[in-house]
């Protein structure tokens, strides 16, 4: 019978939707000259810490706490107004985690999101992130705020028919009880107060990508259910298509043995509501990317967004390796001073260390015509304040590693001038990602040095 790219295996309801097998492919399938282009947007929550990140900030004075609405009250005294231009990327000591694939990503500097009074800073940072407008730039323009459709979804809309999920969102923040309202944990939105909720719990992720939730009583682990099916496939492949298949078929089994780990762990945790504070970040950040990745090369989507924490929350987080007790990686952010930015360097560095994660499995994942997933994905690493001490909207940290099918050129800094809007850098995304678009948002222009 003919297989198209969905294909799937399914027994007695449990499904697990396979990677594109050449050996098998005509029709529809055979049609497919390249590997379909992969978006991955993750979110970096309570800014960073400036003078460890941005070359040449080494000696920038330590900020003081502003809060309130005043996020941008100190923009006038901007302390480094770079030449615009392209070099070299150049690894200050935060981004030391990624030296082992700086060929494969590009600093961007000099990017500002608008800001406006109407929303507290920490929420307005995460849900304005994607739509580049704040809720007084909406009212203006007659548009309940959250602003319609975030990037994602206007992507999502163009490169999700051929998938079965037009986007996908993700988070790791597991904390079973809100601590804030939803702008503080969320990033994509459908439309105007119409959240896209995305999924913390890896479980819930897992059936979501490969198993009907209500056969979860039924089956101990998918893989060994669809295993006889996946056998009786192989005889129909090549030896390369049999190697994807075994290697394809190992990674889905590791990662049900991890969320069975994680699950473990929290039972055995003595805490009435289980709370993301006995999880190791690290664990559960790799599991949940290694969870999108796998949505990737199944084509169950193309565009995914994923939360790398909430932002402010005052919620104590165990950052394994890095500190012995839980931590509040907002409280950290407005105690900088003396010593303090060196703690919460750390926290940074762990997280460029799962950005670096993400970045070498993107590498080491093939596509069916022998490229790697990252050279056919563009993933964004940034954050909706450029300080958490003074809240600023304005030099905004960001880097974009893949090569979206050969259109990005990578290992460079790309120094922009002071006040490019990060809005031109989502109109970037979506022209590379293949949409036929002028303006986004507040753009004014695309960021054409990130072009081959």
């Amino acid at each position: 019978m003919p297989l198209s790219r969905r294909r799937f295996l399914a027994v007695h309801g449990a499904t697990l939707a396979l990677p594109f097998l050449p050996s098998l492919a005509h029709g529809d399938a055979a049609a497919a000259t390249a590997p379909s282009k992969k978006l991955a947007l993750v979110y970096l929550p309570n800014g960073i810490v400036r003078r460890c990140f941005f070359p040449g900030e080494e000696t920038a004075a330590i900020p003081d706490f502003i809060g309130g609405f005043d996020a941008d009250k100190v923009k006038s005294q901007r302390q480094f107004s770079r030449e615009p231009g392209v070099g070299p990327l150049e690894l200050t000591s935060t981004m030391q985690p990624l030296a082992e694939v700086q060929d494969d990503l590009t600093l961007i500097t000099g990017l500002d999101r608008t800001y406006k009074h109407g929303q507290d800073v920490h929420a307005q940072g995460a849900s304005c992130y994607l739509t580049s407008l704040s809720p007084e730039q909406a009212e203006r323009q007659g548009v309940v705020h959250p602003n319609g459709r975030t990037l994602d979804h206007v992507i999502g809309d163009v490169v999700g028919q051929s998938t079965v999920f037009n986007t996908l969102e993700i988070s790791t923040n597991g904390f079973t009880a809100g601590k804030e309202p939803i702008e503080f944990d969320n990033i994509s939105w459908y439309g105007p107060g119409r959240i896209a909720p995305s999924i913390r719990e890896p479980r819930k992720l897992y059936d979501r990508l490969f198993l009907r939730e209500s056969y979860r009583d039924h089956v101990a682990d998918v893989t060994d259910l669809v295993l006889a099916d996946a056998r009786s496939l192989a005889g129909r492949l090549n030896a390369t298509d049999r190697r994807t298949l075994d290697e394809y078929m190992e990674m889905v089994r590791g990662i049900e043995r991890r969320v069975e780990k994680l699950e473990q762990l929290i039972s055995s945790t003595d805490v009435q509501v289980p709370t993301n504070e006995v999880l190791p970040r690290g664990e559960y950040i790799r599991l949940q990317m290694d969870l999108m990745l796998a949505a990737f090369q199944m084509g169950i989507t193309n565009v995914c967004t994923f939360m790398i924490g909430p932002e402010r929350w005052d919620a104590t987080l165990m950052y394994e390796g890095v500190f012995e007790q839980p931590v509040q990686h907002h409280n950290m952010t407005h105690n900088q001073k003396g010593d303090g930015y060196k703690e919460l360097q750390k926290i940074d560095l762990f997280h460029m260390e799962q950005y670096a994660y993400l970045i070498r499995r993107l590498r080491e994942t093939k596509e069916f015509d022998g490229s790697s997933m990252l050279d056919n994905t563009i993933a964004a690493f940034g954050a909706g304040l450029g300080d958490g001490a003074t809240h600023q909207y304005y030099d905004l940290p960001m880097m974009v590693a893949g090569r979206a099918g050969g259109k990005l050129k990578q290992g460079r800094w790309v120094r922009m001038p002071s006040g490019t809007l990060n809005s031109n850098l989502w109109l970037t995304v979506a022209q590379l990602m293949g949409l036929e678009m002028e303006s986004y948002a507040d753009s004014t222009g695309v960021i054409s040095e990130l072009w081959t």
